[in-house]
């Protein structure tokens, strides 16, 4: 029999396919479709259930695709053993299928509904796949909901296609084209599966229905030829030592504490020696039992397990041990049969655990994920927003985290916030959150966690840039017109000609020797109250304070009495406000000031 490592004889699991795309685009419905194959196949029990995934055989998927292949003239043989379907709701598909360097899953299958086109969940799901490196084929579903679509049940696309009539086809290829150019918009070169002729550069878009089960053949077909295609390298078996990814940490009756993993190399076997990464330090426990559910049972549903000896790769199982409840959902799990490599392979998983939670002294926001695979999705993303890190981990929300936070709010407040990604906030932290003022924010899908972030960013900068503006005086040099003096003194009023700059109510004045003048009460253009004037405008003015013959001179010039801030911050803002030329209008006022004026008002 051959050994794992032979070189003369290769062997090859099943690749992991996961289904992803935004909410109700008909994903969870596509998936139960392709998981009720059995039914189109006349062979009751032949999907082997697993724990989270559903196991398509090579003989019914050549008897699917065959019709696909044979319209195609395309020919391969499947070396794989079938296809395995991650049978994982929401965001688990992609948070914990994860292994360093990528994904456990090896394809994906992304789910557009051809009447919404591209949704956010669509971008976030694309986002993930490309971060993790995850080849994917498109599902565009729900074809049947075209006006005068004529359905039959199962039929691949390719043959449906020509019965329908020509309105209907229309139809479809504008919504078709419409999700293509939504896709290339986002980097996306996408186009029909039977049209794509390098599909190393052009992703395949299948027409499906869900619902009808059309294109189902056609999506099995594209699936399992690209894998024999182009990636049996990564299918080979290389060790026989498992190696797998925790999906789920959860209480099981009378076992429990239990884990549910997907197997992805090797085997695992009762008695084994496993190590997973822990809340604290890597775990070392020993197998007391694997269990995979009854034939036939709806593994989402089941309560009915039976125990096994060994599950080789790939394969989802749930997995007995003692000392589990500290295991972190998304940690690796390593088979290891030799004791002296125990430390070795504890050291790996605490390395890769800690490039993943973080905890710095840094300014920055407080992130808490639900798992090891969120907490890396959720990082990677807020680094590319270029959103600074102070700590982020797994767990519910505590006080903990605020008083963290509050640290972070007297160095700098807009960073003094909590991200809760799909965990709870524990009732003492909301009220101390509530009495401190850190935001917490909470949501189940990424891009609108972070979105609520930005939106509370931008508002706080809006905020900020309007109290420093409703403080500020910017440069203006005015002159007083000849002949325009309709008042002298209490207030004086008199006409003048915006040279540079911009003048408004309120405006403190000074003369060419850098003394105080007085303040702008009102502004009026043609006899109306206006709020601001402009260069180049001619209005009256009031000043407070201003006698015209002693302070104010017809046909001499005021400037403004700008301001000055030790802030940074405002400072900053205060000049983004400002054109090159106040820039240079701005300098030489304060050298009036400070040098004619000696700085006195």
């Amino acid at each position: 029999m051959p050994k794992y490592g032979d070189k003369t004889v290769k062997r090859y699991r099943q690749p992991l396919v996961s289904v992803l795309g935004h909410v109700d685009s008909g994903k969870t419905t596509l998936l139960d479709y392709i998981r009720s194959t059995r039914v189109a196949a006349k062979e009751p029990g032949s999907i082997t259930q697993h724990v989270g995934a559903s196991e398509i055989p090579t003989g019914i998927i050549y008897e699917l695709c065959k019709p696909v292949m044979e319209a195609m003239n395309l020919k391969f043989e499947i070396k794989t053993g079938g296809l395995l379907f991650i049978d994982l709701p929401g965001h688990e598909v992609f948070s914990n299928l994860r292994r360093r360097g990528g994904s456990v899953a090896d394809i994906a299958i992304l789910v557009i509904d051809i009447n919404g086109g591209v949704q956010p969940q669509t971008i976030e799901s694309i986002n993930i796949l490309r971060e993790r490196r995850v080849p994917f084929v498109i599902a565009l579903n729900k074809i049947d909901t075209i006006y005068g679509w004529k359905p039959v049940e199962g039929r691949p696309f390719i043959l449906a296609e020509r019965d329908q009539p020509p309105s209907v086809i229309a139809e479809l290829e504008k919504r078709l084209y419409r999700v293509v150019d939504q896709l290339a918009a986002i980097g996306i070169y996408a186009d029909r599966y039977d049209r794509v002729r390098d599909y190393t550069k052009t992703f395949a878009i299948v027409p499906t229905s869900a619902i009808t089960g059309e294109g189902v053949p056609d999506l099995l077909t594209m699936l399992i030829g690209l894998v024999q295609k182009f990636m049996l390298d990564r299918l080979e078996i290389t060790t026989d030592e498992g190696k797998g990814t925790v999906l789920e940490v959860k209480q099981q009756q009378g076992l429990g504490t239990v884990l549910t993993a997907i197997i992805y190399d090797g085997v695992l076997r009762k008695d084994d020696t496993i190590v997973v990464a822990g809340i604290n330090e890597p775990i070392v426990t020993k197998v007391r039992a694997l269990l995979i559910p009854e034939p036939l049972q709806e593994m989402r549903a089941t309560k009915r397990f039976r125990r096994v000896n060994e599950v080789s790769a790939a394969a989802g199982v749930m997995i007995s041990a003692p000392n589990l409840d500290n295991v972190l959902a998304g940690s690796p799990l390593y088979v290891v049969r030799k004791k002296d490599l125990i430390e070795d392979v504890k050291r790996e998983i605490q390395e890769e655990v800690e490039r993943i939670i973080i905890k710095t002294d840094r300014i920055g926001v407080i992130v808490k994920a639900d798992t090891l695979g969120t907490l890396e999705a959720l990082t990677s993303q807020l680094r590319k927003e270029e959103i600074p890190l102070r700590r982020a981990d797994i767990g519910d929300v505590s006080k903990v985290d605020v008083f963290e936070a509050a640290v972070i709010k007297s160095k700098e407040e807009k960073y003094a916030v909590i991200l809760a990604f799909n965990v709870k906030i524990k009732e003492d932290a909301k009220r101390e959150a509530q009495s401190r003022g850190i935001p917490i924010f909470s949501d189940v899908i990424i891009y609108r966690l972070i979105e609520k972030f930005k939106d509370y960013l931008e508002e706080l900068k809006r905020k900020e840039e309007e109290e420093v503006l409703s403080q500020s005086v910017f440069p203006a040099e005015i002159l007083v017109l000849p002949d325009f003096v309709f008042r002298r003194s209490d207030p004086a009023i008199v006409g003048v000609e915006v040279l540079a700059g911009r003048i408004l109510p309120g405006y403190p004045l000074m003369n060419e020797n850098g003394k105080l003048v007085g303040t702008i009460l009102d502004i009026q253009y043609e006899g109306n109250k206006i709020s601001e004037a402009r260069a180049g405008q001619k209005v009256a003015i009031s000043i407070k304070g201003g006698v015209v013959g002693r302070n104010i001179r017809e046909g001499k010039k005021l400037y403004t009495i700008v301001s000055e801030f030790e802030d940074d911050r405002a400072r900053s803002i205060y000049f983004s406000k400002m054109t090159d030329d106040e820039k240079a209008l701005y300098r030489r006022i304060l050298w009036i000031r400070y040098s004619k004026g000696s700085g006195q008002t």
